[in-house]
């Protein structure tokens, strides 16, 4: 046999080998599944390479809308534990999960923080609370004890990167209080696309108005429209602020409509992708805070350059304009019903 064969056939044998032992290890390893991104970035800074974790909705998808699929239900089946924010932040997930037929523990990691109770439903709740850093702390808590108790073989690497991980969010939580405070009281106003922000609000000291509800899922009303426009004219907003996972269109018009900047994209029910500002939760806390800091702290009321190609033109515009979208997307329901 040749010099070159031989040298083939035992890369070949390396790459075999390789390979088969990394399947193995990650036979072994703990399978943990996260319902959305935010959590998968805390649970990777604790449990590092120790597990095999995987995300139910992508970077950029929606929670609150999110359809689950086929593969979906198959991660959960081989799943030995499952993170879920719960507060009907997934209201699909409970279902999917008892459909799967797994035998994972489920654990809602949001045990241990006082909700927010929503002002228009009975025994309803926010369950945006990750929004504050604070409440971060909670959330990792719940995470490596979750982590302990499945896996305690490594209780010891989770406890450890679980401290090291709580000193970050302590030194963000104190950032972003010293940060808002560089807003004039009057001006600490945050107006965005839906109410998730009520946790970071009231932690952080701004007042909220948002089109949406703590839900993605009910359309806007024109009251909502009137109801933004009028926070704008009474605290002379300078600026209202879009989201990643939200169609930004109806808030632009807001925005040119009464002659505010887009003060910037934050993020809220997902992380941005890994060339964002916000590719983990330590960075979406800080680029939102920098961003809202960075609009509202100065009372210019500066056009946005989303806007610089059109003409103010009067708020009853804004509510024709919505009007006739929300009726167009009814009539288009009402079609596909009757044709069904």
């Amino acid at each position: 046999m040749s010099r070159k064969n031989k040298y083939l056939i035992s890369s070949i044998l390396s790459c075999t080998c390789f390979l088969l032992l990394n399947t193995l290890m990650a036979q072994g390893k703990l399978k943990v599944v996260s319902s959305a991104s935010m959590f998968t970035d805390m649970t990777t800074h604790i449990a590092g390479d120790k597990i095999e974790l995987k995300t139910l909705v992508p970077i950029g998808g929606d929670p609150h809308l999110y359809e689950p699929t086929p593969r979906d239900a198959d991660i959960v089946n081989k799943a030995d534990l499952i993170l879920i924010n719960g507060l009907h932040f997934e209201g699909w997930i409970i279902e999917l999960i008892e459909n799967s037929g797994t035998k994972a523990e489920v654990i809602t990691i949001t045990e241990g923080i006082t909700p927010i109770a929503s002002s228009d439903y009975k025994n309803s709740y926010d369950p945006h609370a990750w929004m504050s850093a604070e409440n971060g702390l909670s959330y990792i808590e719940n995470i490596k004890n979750a982590l302990m108790k499945t896996d305690p073989a490594n209780a010891d690497f989770y406890a450890s990167n679980k401290e090291k991980y709580a000193e970050e969010l302590k030194q963000l939580h104190r950032y972003m209080k010293t940060e808002i405070q560089k807003i004039p009281p009057a001006q600490r106003v945050l107006i965005t696309s839906h109410d998730a922000f009520k946790y970071y609000g009231s932690t952080y000291g701004l007042k909220l108005e948002a089109i949406m509800g703590i839900s993605t899922e009910a359309e806007a009303q024109t009251s909502d429209i009137a109801r933004v426009i009028k926070a704008i004219e009474t605290y002379k907003v300078p600026a209202i602020f879009i989201e990643s996972t939200i169609n930004p269109k109806m808030l632009k018009q807001i925005a040119q409509d009464n002659d505010v900047a887009i003060g910037g994209e934050l993020y809220a029910d997902s992380l941005g992708d890994k060339n964002s500002e916000g590719s983990t939760y330590v960075k979406m806390l800080k680029h939102n805070t920098d961003v809202i800091v960075s609009a509202l702290r100065d009372k210019v009321n500066t056009r946005s350059k989303h806007d610089d190609d059109h003409t103010k033109s009067s708020p009853w515009i804004t509510y024709l304009s919505v009007s006739v979208a929300l009726l167009a997307g009814f009539l288009i329901v009402l079609y596909k019903m009757n044709n069904k």
